[in-house]
């Protein structure tokens, strides 16, 4: 097991102490990446050590932001993972972890008290960008609360710093040209769809329409197939859309009565598992997507649509269907 390497540095404080950070990892090389990168941006290093730390007697305090590196997962490393969740929801931490895809499941079920920001097989640029993305949500470091269309230009912006440091980490081997003209599409959260009816005295009151049916499960995968289609033709990316493939597998799964496993959401959304995760989480946040822990085994966990998301897209059939036969 790697030996412990720990450091010690005062908490942040009203009066603009920097950001303590906690590390944990037990790949040595990835351990002094993260050091580095945080001393470069100037944060503190609260402690510095393996996975294990985390199962200590005695729990040290966290930092503000606590970025863990597990790649691979056994009992020990689930053990500490579920506490090390635990402590950050209680304490307000800001956790980011970076694991692999065939950990991905089991770090994700574990992982539901704390949101952390997941990174899948993440280079050190990505680290990086996910460590500035915490520091923009850090209320301390706010100068004014985020409004809805500031927090989707981030999200744009921090996908378009990831889409460019991917490119410049592969510019030696020319695999790649610099793009940074491409945005991420943005996404609101469905208004209900509501109709005026009288109440009997003159007046009137709003109902919610009655929702049409989801439509017919195979043909949205049919819709769903001919997407993918257009990557035997185009470069991949002129196409990327992530949200909406999401929210078409979950709607097929909905009529199929079939669950959706994160890793599953994150190949059908056509994106890397890192940036399909921050889809899903910010499609979480509007209210379009939840978490289904799984009743027989609670190391396993689920997404599908709310009922919110479910209702749009059941209204979206149904107008394109109206359209169609017009058209006929």
């Amino acid at each position: 097991m790697a030996q412990a390497d720990f450091a010690y540095e005062p908490a942040n404080d009203a009066a603009g102490m920097p950001l303590a950070v906690s590390i944990f990892a037990d790949r040595p090389h990835v351990r002094d990446e993260i050091r580095d990168d945080v001393a470069a941006a100037g944060l503190a290093v609260r402690e510095c050590g393996p996975v294990a730390a985390l199962l200590d007697g005695e729990a040290r305090p966290l930092g503000e932001v606590v970025l863990l590196d597990c790649p691979r997962v056994s009992g020990a490393e689930l053990a500490a993972l579920s506490r090390l969740d635990l402590r950050a929801a209680h304490s307000g931490a800001q956790l980011v972890i970076s694991t692999s895809v065939e950990a991905l499941e089991d770090v994700f079920a574990c992982c539901d008290r704390s949101a952390p920001q997941i990174l899948v097989d993440a280079s050190r640029a990505e680290r990086v960008i996910a460590l500035g993305r915490v520091l923009a949500g850090v209320p301390s470091l706010r100068l004014r609360e985020l409004a809805e269309v500031d927090r989707l230009t981030l999200l744009r912006l921090t996908e378009q710093v990831g889409q460019i440091a991917q490119r410049l980490e592969r510019l030696g081997s020319d695999e790649a040209q610099l793009d940074w003209n491409r945005g991420v599409p943005g996404f609101e959260s469905p208004a209900p769809a509501w109709s005026g009816a009288g109440n009997g005295e003159g007046g009137e009151r709003l109902v919610r329409a009655a929702r049409p049916p989801l439509p017919d499960p195979r043909l949205v995968r049919r819709i769903i197939r001919q997407r993918q289609l257009r990557a035997r033709f185009f470069e991949g990316d002129l196409f990327a859309d992530p949200a909406w493939d999401i929210l078409l597998d979950l709607t097929a799964a909905r009529v199929e009565l079939t669950r959706v496993s994160v890793t599953s959401l994150c190949i059908a959304s056509g994106v890397p598992p890192t940036t399909a995760l921050r889809w899903i989480s910010q499609m979480t946040e509007a209210g379009l997507l939840e978490r289904v822990e799984d009743e027989s085994d609670r190391r396993r966990a689920f997404i599908a649509l709310t009922e919110k998301a479910a209702c749009a897209m059941a209204r979206y059939f149904a107008e394109l269907g109206k359209s169609a036969a017009q058209m006929a």
